[in-house]
């Protein structure tokens, strides 16, 4: 197995006062800058291929988040949502570009880079979401207007992650014995089966998996328990809780000004964001799969495209434009799994917007 770099990627440090930060960059120097922001449990070596494909005018940005990769490791204080992880980069961008930038995130990526938008609207060239995180986070919400399931956002936060996958990842399991084990979940869910990448691909996705730096304070974070529901409400600390609706509200994105141009892209077949996840409790509830389920008036699945669209075509609405592009045949990882498709459509947005 080999961790070797693709052609025309560098790898590089860069210290920021909030942050020191691990950064994979290509492209000119004086290139516009494109940053690629990674979602949960993964790093930036997700984008190296995209980065590596980038048309020369562009210089690629693509940082590990605190606590993933080989950036340095920081309390995540969820009750910021994700401000620290905008923050962060935030801080980043000031030290290396100094001029508008093009964002595109992944996932929790998304997120991050609409809270960074929704802080700097005026610094943004362009957004692309890619399979993101709906607008009012991950679980616990009831409808496209982002109303909670319980007053206590149970069925959300650090506790919803599997204890067993949890385990494996800070171990380090590069197996393929349990149906929890990093690498049979990356291939089961971040991508739609049978998609394998090729060889040394694999391995290194996985390896960015297990950089994940699991505890309290990182990923998953804490937890308390609810007398609701599935008995789990958010604690304050780490990544899933600052994607929890009790912290994680994205919804004043609609209003931002100036309005950058925005991408939505998504895997027609994604398991992780969509109204039917087989990561949220109301659809799992609703499948069974977890006993006690009160029904969808308590908690139906979260209908986390539709949260999404209501945002995006409210912020149409008050002289916005967004594109939603849908990718066949895809699940949680377009850029990954259909790498042509994906860089066309991605190409050919930054191209109209320089």
């Amino acid at each position: 197995m080999t961790d070797a770099l693709l052609e025309g990627i560098v790898s590089k440090i860069v210290g920021t006062p909030r942050l020191k930060t691990h950064l994979l960059t290509s492209g000119p120097e004086d290139g516009v800058p494109v940053l690629f922001i990674h979602g949960n449990i993964s790093s930036s070596r997700f984008f190296e291929e995209t980065m590596a494909a980038l048309p020369p005018r562009y210089r690629g940005l693509a940082p590990d988040l605190r606590g993933f990769g080989e950036s340095e490791t920081k309390p995540v204080d969820a009750t910021r949502g994700l401000r620290d992880f905008a923050d962060d980069l935030h801080a980043l961008v000031t030290a290396l570009a100094g001029r508008k930038t093009h964002l595109v995130g992944w996932s929790v990526g998304s997120g991050i880079a609409m809270q960074y938008a929704m802080d700097h609207p005026a610094e943004v060239a362009s957004l692309t979401l890619i399979d993101p995180l709906s607008p009012y986070g991950f679980g616990g919400t009831k409808d496209a207007a982002g109303r909670p399931c319980w007053p206590d956002y149970a069925g959300s936060g650090g506790g919803t992650a599997n204890p067993e996958f949890v385990k494996r990842l800070a171990t380090g399991d590069r197996s393929e014995e349990s149906d929890f084990s990093p690498r049979k979940v990356m291939n089961a869910f971040f991508f739609k089966p049978p998609f394998r990448a090729a060889g040394e691909r694999e391995e290194i996705f996985v390896s960015a998996l297990l950089s994940t730096k699991v505890g309290d304070d990182n990923y998953p974070g804490d937890m308390t328990t609810s007398p609701n529901w599935p008995t789990v409400a958010p604690g304050t600390k780490g990544t899933n809780n600052a994607i929890s609706p009790k912290y994680c509200n994205l919804s004043g994105f609609a209003q931002i000004a100036p309005k950058p141009d925005l991408l939505w892209m998504r895997g027609a077949d994604d398991q992780i964001v969509s109204d039917t996840s087989l990561f949220d409790f109301g659809y799992l509830g609703q499948l069974g799969a977890v006993p006690g389920w009160p029904g969808a008036e308590v908690f139906p699945p979260q209908p986390m495209a539709a949260q999404m669209r209501a945002v995006l075509e409210a912020y149409r609405a008050q002289g916005g434009q967004y594109h939603e592009e849908v990718i066949p045949d895809c699940g949680h990882s377009p850029h990954i799994e259909k790498p042509e498709a994906f860089r066309q459509a991605l190409f050919n947005f930054l191209g109209a917007h320089v």
